[in-house]
């Protein structure tokens, strides 16, 4: 799943009038950047409107795709091919997060294999943090070859066609006046010799190098060679055999790179400069392997191909192109480089021929493909070219990173779940159920699929559907969620701190497996094998120690959760999903823990994700209350019973909470400055409180400013976030009586607090692309 370079070759002064300078698209940029975090996260309906909102669709197009209306209908299929009986479908996604020249971009993809999207996104999002991508490429040439044979002489006839150049040039444009108008047609003829090869007379060969503009061109191009070949037979005495173009158009070369620090490489328990030298590794294989350079280029043309399809252009002449390109020289190669430059960053690099278009009728019949291109911007066949080699290059990057870290097969399984649960006609609030069921049993088969979705048919049809989900239910052990209303970072320095358990929640079963322990997530797309060691900070590291405590560490089993929380948004999620397992381990094995054993194990499990944690979230895990904290040896714990329900809205900002670096940085900080942080803490303290007294007497309008005001004390301490503070300024100015982060920041949620109702609020982040969750408690 992977790409790589080169250089063309010149016979003629046009081959050599490369622009190699990025262009300038910055000076054509929105005014304000495309950015649309939490997208993934959003239904379909929702992600439209978000686009119209933020003028990437317009009213028709907006129009269109609510109601189906872009689709190709058979009767328009049936005008472009022959003998149609149909149309076929495809998945229409967007890359987000790209940043190329300086220009946002939300990148329209088409294709059917789960995670490519994702894969890019991703990919696009961390280059996007290091400076984006730059890109430059050729005056985009076709070349039109007109053959011929039986020739007495071809070195007089190469001669020939080359001294009556200008004569040649000017017939073929004169077949195509409108297009030498527009700025191209053909710039330069060259003439090539071949041996014959079954040792007969040699073949000359005429190109015409032919700039299409913004179309494609195959047609025009096949025009002229028909046209200038009755003037090629004259001035060589030969036979004019072969008259059409070349799909390998190394005259339209396009180049694409990314500078990428390896802190930046950081996460998941490796270590930056690991990543970076395993990828410049990986790629060096692909450079001399042409087993392993097949499948790196496959992964390049898994991102270009996907935007060809989208925007109608002929992925198959594409692929022919960049393959023959590949394999130019002494070997079929890598399209793509990757190295270390003095710096030690990692340094990605991709040439490959895109000779692309943005005109022409066969791209107006389809009217997604026209959607498509005003989704881009409308670029001209150039800067769309531009794109397709930075899409490449992501994709070729996430590959490798995958490759080198957990495995390009993590989570294969349970992508795989969730196709065949789909093939079996599982609907949208059995599906989850579906998929979870099939990674359990191990058995991934459309006919197991099929029998789970009758049984959860016949359930929800049934009589005793309620008790059996009962049942079902009760097979889970369950850990909370949370938020901290106050206190959070000073809590780690034994200040007070206000927790509520979520009603949301992760839970766990366990059941006795064949071979190893291994973990399924699949609402998380994780599926792993419990490995020794397993990476430092990873939930895996705390399942092996949690094994070792409770003597399982020999015992075979299959750890199944299933979260109904989104991970990784300071909401507790760690540590519910530890107290979760722990709890399910318990039950399936008979252990006898109590609720401190478990809040105690947990706490273990916490210190490996988060470094020094407070304790808090294990403890609203275990007991699942709203309580003042304060850490001590030992801690203490107050639970508060509210006199009403507390209306709240989660917004989740889509950016990871990076619990264990804010921890990290807050303390470096305090380190420097211990009596200027300290006076923040006690600040904080105060005010959680104040904040304990006005939730007492449910004075929501009390609590709300002083919600406000812990949100600029936790501001000073640099744990927020330009997300975290806009979606704070979202829920104040609809309602709000108050707003702040929740956890440790860096990304994650915010909370709002709403006395009239979160409707307005959670509207509000929604529209501005964000998730927005509507809680109580109490």
């Amino acid at each position: 799943m992977d790409s790589l370079p080169a250089t063309g070759q010149a016979d003629s002064p046009a081959a050599t009038q490369a622009d190699d300078t990025p262009r300038d698209h910055a000076a054509h940029a929105p005014e304000h950047p495309v950015r649309l975090p939490g997208f993934h996260r959003l239904a379909l309906t929702e992600r439209l409107q978000l686009l119209r909102s933020r003028g990437l669709l317009t009213r028709a197009d907006h129009r269109a795709l609510t109601s189906g209306a872009q689709r190709l209908e058979p009767v328009q299929a049936d005008k472009m091919i022959e003998n149609v009986i149909g149309v076929m479908g495809l998945p229409v996604g967007l890359g987000l997060n790209f940043l190329i020249n300086g220009k946002d971009y939300v990148v329209p993809l088409v294709v059917e294999e789960p995670s490519i999207v994702a894969a890019l996104s991703a990919a696009a999002k961390l280059v996007r943090g290091c400076g984006g991508f730059t890109t430059a490429s050729d005056r985009p040439l076709l070349i039109g070859q007109v053959q011929l044979t039986g020739l007495a002489h071809s070195g007089r006839a190469r001669t020939a066609l080359l001294q009556r150049r200008e004569e040649i040039i000017n017939l073929a444009n004169s077949l195509h006046p409108n297009m030498v108008a527009r700025g191209g047609g053909v710039v330069d003829v060259e003439v090539l010799i071949h041996a014959a090869p079954d040792g007969g007379p040699d073949m000359v060969v005429l190109h015409l190098l032919v700039d299409t503009c913004d179309a494609m061109g195959a047609n025009l191009v096949n025009t002229m060679c028909e046209g200038v070949a009755p003037l090629a037979e004259a001035i060589t005495g030969g036979k004019a055999c072969l008259r059409i173009l070349s799909n390998l158009t190394d005259r339209a070369l396009v180049r694409a790179s990314a500078v990428i620090p390896a802190h930046a490489l950081a996460g998941k328990g490796h270590d930056g400069g690991q990543v970076r030298d395993g990828i410049i590794l990986a790629n060096d294989l692909a450079l001399v392997d042409p087993y392993r350079a097949a499948t790196h280029n496959k992964g390049v043309m898994n991102g270009v191909d996907a935007v060809a399809l989208a925007t109608g252009n002929d992925w198959r002449a594409l692929e022919a192109a960049v393959h023959a390109y590949a394999a130019r020289g002494q070997g079929y190669r890598a399209l793509t480089r990757w190295s270390r430059n003095a710096q030690g960053d990692l340094v990605g690099s991709i040439e490959l021929p895109l000779k692309v278009g943005t005109v022409g009728g066969s791209l107006q019949a389809n009217p997604m493909v026209a959607i498509n291109h005003r989704l881009l911007g409308s670029p001209g066949a150039r800067e769309l070219a531009e794109v397709m080699a930075a899409v490449g290059l992501a994709q070729n990057f996430s590959a490798l990173r995958a490759l080198v870290t957990d495995g390009i097969q993590q989570g294969h399984m349970t992508l795989h779940a969730r196709s065949v649960a789909m093939a079996a006609g599982a609907t949208p609030p059995m599906f989850e159920q579906v998929v979870e069921r099939l990674l359990a049993d191990g058995e991934i088969k459309l006919w197991k699929a099929q029998l789970i979705v009758a049984e959860l048919g016949g359930q929800a049809a049934g009589q005793a559907a309620g008790g059996q989900a009962r049942a079902a239910t009760q097979e889970w052990a369950a850990g909370h969620g949370k938020v901290i209303l106050l206190g959070e970072h000073a809590v780690v320095y034994g200040r007070h701190a206000i927790a509520a358990p979520l009603p949301l929640a992760i839970r766990a079963r366990v059941e006795d497996a064949r071979d190893g322990t291994t973990l399924l997530i699949p609402r998380w797309g994780i599926e792993q094998r419990l490995q020794q060691p397993a990476r430092p900070g990873s939930f895996l590291q705390s399942l092996t120690l949690l094994l070792e405590r409770l003597g399982l560490s020999q015992r075979a089993l299959r750890i199944q959760v299933a979260p109904e929380m989104p991970r990784a948004m300071g909401l507790g999620g760690s540590a519910a999903l530890a107290v979760a397992v722990i709890r399910a381990l318990d039950r399936h094995c008979a252990l006898g823990l109590d609720d401190a054993s478990v809040c105690a194990l947990a706490f273990e499990c916490e210190k490996i994700a988060h470094g020094t944690p407070s304790g808090i979230d294990n403890t609203v895990a275990t007991h699942g209350q709203a309580l003042l904290y304060r850490r001590g040896e030992p801690a203490t714990s107050r639970p508060l019973a509210l006199k009403q329900p507390l209306p709240l809205v989660i917004g989740l900002s889509g950016s990871e909470s990076l619990t264990a670096r804010m921890v990290a940085r807050v303390r470096q900080a305090w380190l420097q400055h211990p009596a200027r942080y300290e006076r923040i803490f006690d600040e904080i303290d105060v005010l959680t409180r104040h904040a304990l007294d006005a939730l007492e007497a449910h004075d929501l309008g009390e609590l709300g400013e002083l919600m406000n005001i812990c949100q600029g004390q936790l501001n000073a301490l640099q744990v927020s976030s330009r997300e975290i503070e806009e979606l704070v300024q979202l829920a104040r100015e609809h309602g709000a009586a108050g707003a702040k982060l929740t956890g440790g920041g860096g990304g994650g949620a915010v909370i709002a607090l709403c006395p009239d109702g979160g409707a307005r609020v959670a509207r509000a982040m929604r529209d501005a692309g964000y998730q927005a969750l509507e809680v109580s408690f109490g």
